[in-house]
């Protein structure tokens, strides 16, 4: 094996405020090589600590309470911490081929088991949601030989989730507890395969890797699964060069120096939180605010984070539509949140009526950006100070390649470039592509036959370079930033002796940004109540964020030309039901007993018609209850 390099290079910085096209094209004047040098996320770590030292890097909040410390690591500590886990995981076997699975809260120790375990081997991220069947599949998709998890069942109930999964994983060698930051003494019955975390890694070494690695920038970094909380996941693998680069990019796009603080609320075993949130912090030497175990989910953590902003004086706020929503109901009450300069999100569509709530109340115009799993976690950025409309994500990376393209008859991509302003599919070419799927198959279909990522995103480019979304071609359901299969629904209720069709879409909603709702048909002379087929459904679906929140018994399903069942109109009718649920309880609040009439128009815009009403006297709360929703709201008096 190569031994590791003590080459130390400068913690990423800016080079200039990126504007428009033509300043992308001239960082691009630089060849890659010379431009990132970088090859691993652990050089990332050596040359922050180096750079940063006694600097606060991690900030973990036990609570929201202002008044309780936080537990806080400097650089030095973070990177002394991750030697000694690198260097625990190699003295437990693990070589850089195997993979190192976790299942931890946000906690400061999460840190620790990503970059160390990217050190060692290849760090997998679970999702402590998955059921029991799926975690165990993914760990042995992924041959994981040690688990990373947390100590109790206070979050997602990880301890006993780890303990019944442990034994079914044949390349799992060793548990590795975490324990809670609370807990006042280590439990002396701990099974003979489990070993605690802290208490192992304190006799390591912490300023240098034992094993003498030297990591390669296309070496497996990580395998992050995609498929969200159902379906059926796939491994993705991203290299250390992909990871690096997408940390590099994000602090050239968004102007991030070691003077920015950012409350980081996502989970880590999402790329979102962990490549263009904290590995872009901590490449340039930014402080991470981690708002409790519980992070985004915390409700406290969203009552109260215009006060943590005030106290911590934040300066980047990255959060999803749906947590934007949220924080948009939570008054300033005095807060002094002008330490905010830039607002970043993703994931789900944000709304034109949220994202112009959110600049009158607080100043702050929302940002929109691309990321995506097989991107290492971010495709397109709108840096501070573009303001774009909503949908429009931003500008490609740089030294990245985007075309948008016809569709094919099947729905895919065609090798068809369409004109600046026409929609068709967005193809990507990239530094931070993935390295492809561990089911070689899987790999396959995500590529066209060149070499383009074909990302299912529907798209258009305007004539400033900048990627405009307009949907999407995949019918995945995103609740909460959760991709959800609909054919794991279509199946559970199908299995109904009454049903003849069954078809599940999103249904919009002001929090989670969609739920799932099944429209179903029945056989001809069958007879079953919609909350008989309710239930059936929900019993026979596994994971409870895909349980839909509604079924619907129509009397035709909506098809294609061609037979297929046609998913836009479902789309249409859910929302359609969602927002007159929505006016009717207003309405009932005001006294009036009318039932309105809903319209969706091919452009999302939303025609609210009331009979005979002055809406002069309830506009104003009508359009606070359908602010947050996906679309133009249009009220009509006839």
């Amino acid at each position: 094996m190569q031994k590791q390099t003590t080459t130390i290079n400068e913690p990423f910085t800016p080079s200039f405020p990126i504007k428009c096209l033509a300043d992308i094209e001239q960082l691009e004047q630089t060849p890659l090589e010379q431009a990132l040098p970088v090859r691993s996320t652990y050089e990332i770590m050596r040359n922050s600590a180096h750079a940063f030292g006694e600097r606060n890097a991690l900030t973990f909040l036990r609570t929201t309470n202002l008044s309780e410390e936080p537990i806080r690591w400097t650089y030095n500590e973070l990177l002394a911490g991750i030697n000694q886990t690198a260097n625990l995981l190699h003295e437990l076997g693990v070589k850089p081929d195997d993979a190192v699975a976790v299942m931890l809260p946000g906690c400061l120790e999460y840190h620790l088991a990503l970059w160390g375990g990217e050190a060692a081997g290849i760090v997998q991220p679970l999702n402590p949601l998955l059921n029991d069947e799926k975690l165990i599949s993914l760990m042995n998709a992924g041959r994981a030989k040690v688990l990373i998890a947390y100590g109790n069942d206070d979050d997602s109930g990880i301890w006993s989730k780890a303990m019944r999964i442990c034994n079914q994983v044949p390349t799992l060698t060793h548990v590795l507890r975490v324990a809670p930051h609370d807990e006042a003494a280590l439990p002396s019955d701990l099974p003979n395969n489990v070993i605690d975390f802290s208490t192992a890694r304190a006799g390591q070494p912490t300023d240098h890797l034992v094993s003498g690695r030297l990591i390669e920038a296309d070496d497996i970094a990580a395998y992050f699964h995609t498929g969200g909380t159902t379906g059926a996941p796939k491994l993705a693998r991203h290299s250390h060069g992909a990871q690096v680069f997408t940390a590099w990019a994000s602090v050239k796009f968004q102007g991030s120096t070691s003077q920015d603080i950012v409350i980081n609320g996502f989970p880590l075993f999402h790329v979102a939180g962990v490549l263009p949130g904290a590995l872009t912090a901590l490449a340039c030497g930014m402080e991470t605010i981690i708002p409790t175990t519980a992070l985004y989910r915390n409700r406290d953590v969203i009552t109260d984070f215009w006060r943590l902003v005030e106290a911590h004086r934040v300066t980047v706020l990255s959060a999803v539509p749906t947590v934007l929503a949220a924080l948009a109901n939570v008054p300033l009450d005095g807060a002094d949140i002008s330490s905010l300069k830039y607002c970043r999100t993703g994931a789900a569509p944000l709304s034109p009526e949220l994202t112009e709530r959110f600049e009158r109340l607080f100043g702050l115009h929302a940002h929109e950006s691309l990321g995506m799993t097989e991107m290492a976690g971010i495709s397109a950025i709108t840096p501070p100070g573009v303001v774009a409309p909503t949908g429009c994500v931003g500008f490609r990376l740089p030294y990245a390649q985007l075309r948008i393209v016809a569709l094919d008859s099947e729905g895919g991509a065609s090798d068809n470039d369409m004109p600046l302003g026409e929609q068709g599919m967005v193809l990507f070419k990239s530094p931070n592509l993935f390295s492809g799927f561990l089911d070689t198959q899987s790999t396959s279909h995500a590529f066209t036959d060149d070499g383009w990522l074909a990302t299912g995103d529907l798209g258009w480019l305007d004539d400033q370079g900048r990627l405009h979304l307009s949907g999407r071609s995949k019918d995945l359901i995103i609740r909460s930033g959760h991709n959800i299969d609909p054919k794991e629904i279509e199946d559970a209720v199908s299995a109904h002796p009454a049903v003849q069709f069954a078809a599940a879409v999103g249904a919009p909603d002001a929090y989670a940004g969609e739920l799932p709702v099944v429209f179903v048909t029945l056989i001809d002379g069958a007879s079953a109540t919609e909350e008989e087929l309710l239930a059936f459904t929900a019993a026979g679906v596994d994971e409870p964020p895909a349980r839909p929140k509604k079924l619907l018994v129509i009397d035709a399903m909506p098809m294609t030309n061609v037979g297929k069942i046609y998913k836009p109109r479902l789309r249409a009718l859910a929302a359609e039901a969602v927002v007159r649920d929505m006016v009717e309880v207003m309405c009932l609040e005001h006294g009036l007993t009318m039932r309105p009439k809903i319209e969706i128009e091919q452009d999302q815009r939303v025609l609210v018609l009331l009979h005979h009403v002055d809406l002069e006297g309830i506009r104003q709360r009508l359009q606070e209850v359908l602010a947050p929703l996906p679309f133009i709201t249009q009220l009509v008096s006839h």
